[in-house]
């Protein structure tokens, strides 16, 4: 045997001894992605293979950020045959087949976010490591607050305002503000990622006042609002003060009536006096006259 006939025997040795250990690659050319909810995504999954396609099996799989310990089978291609997931119908799907495990995601949804996984396999070569995985994040605005109050509304009282926030990513700002009589922002006591409270202490009618509550992320802002409205108890003195006042009043009005009906009695006696004097003395000088023609008659 030549040399050139043992180089090409050496040659073929190799490539089929390569070919017998060329194992199947899967690799994902992102590792994470983010996308807005209701836009649409591609998932990026691609594989290397030397067999025939003829027995290509790929599956994705989701385990979402609620319930990671439970996931679920997005869509499958085996055997030239696509199966989708029936929550997931119309929205998801293959771009590349046969030569590639891309898929698109179609309304995006906060529910879409998880860890993603492409698992290829293409018998007979083995998977080497046959799985990728990356990170998809929704990002949605803030749903609207829920706002509420707690407390002793009576002047001195404490009273707390609560404000939650049950969606939103990246995770809402909580904030909160007076809106009127005067506008200012007030201080907060976060509980948790999506929840704020505030608390007022030694409570007055300057307390009262509409306050709103504002969760707000990149993609935009929802409030909620409290109406707070403090009764004041009335002051024990000061009553007594106005009591005291109005006795005296009405004391005073009654003496004035009486002087006046007093004086008024007074001015009806004078004048009835009055009037008998003067009645008194026609009677003296009407006697008197006639007396005197009675006297010249005889005469």
């Amino acid at each position: 045997m030549g040399s050139s006939e043992r180089w090409m025997l050496w040659t073929l040795c190799v490539w089929f001894t390569s070919q017998e250990t060329v194992a199947l690659r899967v690799t994902m050319r992102e590792s994470s992605l983010e996308v807005v909810q209701g836009d649409f995504v591609v998932l990026p999954c691609s594989f290397f293979t030397s067999s025939p396609l003829s027995r290509l099996n790929i599956i994705w799989t989701l385990s979402p950020f609620f319930s990671p310990e439970t996931p679920i089978q997005v869509i499958v291609y085996d055997h030239g045959q696509v199966i989708e997931d029936p929550s997931l119908i119309g929205r998801v799907g293959f771009t590349g087949l046969p030569w590639s495990a891309d898929i698109v995601l179609n309304d995006t949804r906060v529910s879409d976010a998880g860890v993603y996984r492409c698992m290829v396999n293409n018998p007979p070569e083995t998977a080497d490591p046959g799985i990728g995985e990356l990170v998809l994040s929704v990002l949605a605005p803030p749903s609207l607050p829920v706002c509420q109050w707690d407390g002793n509304i009576d002047s001195g009282g404490s009273v707390t305002l609560s404000c939650s926030v049950a969606e939103g990513l990246p995770t809402p700002e909580i904030r909160w503000d007076k809106l009127n009589p005067e506008e200012f922002s007030l201080p907060i006591n976060m509980d948790g990622d999506r929840s704020g409270s505030v608390q007022i202490v030694n409570v007055s009618s300057q307390t009262s006042g509409l306050y709103r509550c504002s969760a707000t992320n990149l993609l935009g802002t929802e409030n909620c609002y409290v109406n707070l409205s403090i009764y004041s108890t009335p002051d024990t003195s000061s009553g007594m003060l106005q009591g005291v006042l109005l006795t005296l009043t009405m004391s005073l009005v009654l003496l004035v009536l009486m002087v006046l009906l007093l004086w008024l009695h007074r001015m009806g006696q004078s004048r009835r006096q009055r009037e008998g004097k003067e009645e008194e003395e026609g009677c003296y000088n009407e006697i008197r006259y006639t007396a005197s023609l009675m006297k010249r008659s005889f005469v």
